[in-house]
């Protein structure tokens, strides 16, 4: 990669297997909004950004950015460090249906996001549309967070820490239309207070084995399996944990012949088949279903 600054922009040439579209719309992130350029808008770790990306010539623009941002925050945010091309290979070789879903969804990365974030974030997912979840969102961080600034015509608000959310009551949280999922977001923010943010953040080291943190992961209120599958992917970087949702069991049963009902039969045979790069090809599968009209 080639890192350039221009005016309030860095310019990042030769990104390749990168589409805004197939990132920000693959059901893993929530903070970000396209508008009717094809570009995104929206924030992470602090800081806001508009991303626009062109495919022919494989350069990634990021207003709102100098190079320092892009080392520090956007370049491991986007998994730009990690051969993708490489990886996609490797599935491809394994089985064929997942190279279709790849060829469908080639510009996807893995986030990495902030783990409180995303532990709120997929709390709030649980039965429930990806509008809603980004509507509850921002209503969230409106109601308890802090403004953390303009971009773009826009107020942007952190979420409210592990402290504040813990302090708040069902009726406090009403305004954001969470549902039965406020008592869950303020039992977790309690337990995330009591053991400290760091306590959460150290799940993510490489130390700590893909099961040791989707087990830990389940110890919160209000997370399954499935959330806990999602955080320890779209957070902590381990890849090979694969979200079990209804969108994947449909594609599971469509494209594979498993039954909708056998969720460990699923797992069992993304552990088989897909390997360390199981949570990869999940999300080739659920941007497949989620837009391909033809299966």
């Amino acid at each position: 990669m080639i890192v350039k600054e221009k005016g309030n922009a860095v310019i990042v040439e030769d990104v390749r297997d990168f589409d805004l579209d197939n990132i920000f719309d693959c059901g893993q992130c929530f903070r970000w909004e396209r508008d009717e350029k094809g570009r995104y808008v929206g924030t992470a770790f602090g800081r806001h950004a508009l991303m626009e990306y062109d495919g022919s010539s494989q350069i990634l623009i990021i207003h709102g950015a100098d190079e320092e941002d892009f080392q520090t925050v956007w370049r491991k945010y986007l998994d730009l460090d990690r051969d993708y091309g490489k990886i996609k290979e490797k599935l491809a070789e394994r089985d064929k249906v997942i190279a279709r879903a790849i060829d469908y969804g080639q510009g996807i990365r893995i986030l990495n996001q902030e783990k409180w974030e995303t532990l709120l974030s997929f709390i709030i997912s649980q039965n429930n549309n990806i509008p809603r979840i980004k509507k509850c969102i921002d209503n969230l961080a409106r109601t308890l967070g802090s403004p953390s600034g303009q971009f773009m015509g826009r107020e942007f608000y952190d979420l409210p820490s592990p402290e504040v959310l813990a302090g708040a009551t069902e009726e406090k949280l009403a305004p954001c239309r969470l549902g039965y999922r406020s008592k869950y977001l303020i039992e977790t923010a309690r337990q995330v207070a009591e053991a400290g943010l760091d306590s959460l953040e150290r799940l993510g080291a490489p130390e700590v084995t893909s099961q040791e943190a989707f087990e830990a992961l389940n110890g919160y209120c209000g997370v399954g399996p499935k959330v806990a599958n999602c955080i320890a992917l779209f957070s902590m970087g381990k890849l090979d944990r694969f979200p079990i949702d209804v969108w994947v069991r449909k594609v599971m049963h469509r494209l594979y012949g498993i039954d909708e009902g056998d969720m460990k039969g699923m797992a069992r045979f993304a552990e088989q088949t897909f390997g360390e790069y199981g949570g990869i090809a999940q999300q080739y599968l659920f941007y497949y279903i989620t837009h391909c009209k033809e299966i």
